[in-house]
């Protein structure tokens, strides 16, 4: 690695960055009624990927903020994936693809994206783990 540089980010901060992403083109197009939530939604997953970037820079109590901000992604990609499986006008769009763009938009965000969200935290909590236990055997 070559000075100045910044070290790759994590895979989860990668995969919560695209979901912010297709969130912000995606907003546009669902009901109105539903922005302010679909807002808030879009900024807790922004503020997910700033905390675990920032790594054991913010600590609560000597515990590291992102390792609590992992914690915090899998209940959260479940959320979403469970709230886009019981809302019927989401399940009728995906099924019928009466809009396509949204329909698209939707499985991916919905459901590719939250499913590699899951992944790659339990990867991360893992490699996380992994070095915890190897600094104890030095």
């Amino acid at each position: 690695m070559q000075a100045g540089l910044f070290p790759p980010p994590p895979p989860v901060v990668i995969v919560l960055t695209v979901i912010s992403v297709v969130g912000a083109i995606a907003i546009p197009f669902g009901a109105p009624q539903f922005i302010d939530r679909a807002i808030a939604l879009e900024l807790s997953f922004i503020t997910l990927a700033v905390v675990i970037l920032l790594c054991d820079r913010l600590t609560v109590r000597t515990v590291p903020l992102a390792r609590l901000a992992l914690y915090a992604c899998i209940p959260l990609a479940i959320i979403v994936m469970v709230g886009n499986s019981v809302a019927s006008p989401h399940v009728e769009m995906m099924t019928t693809f009466s809009k396509p763009f949204n329909a698209v938009m939707l499985i991916i965000g919905g459901y590719v994206l939250q499913g590699a969200l899951i992944g790659a935290t339990i990867l991360q909590l893992v490699r996380t783990r992994q070095g915890i236990v190897q600094n104890q055997k030095n």
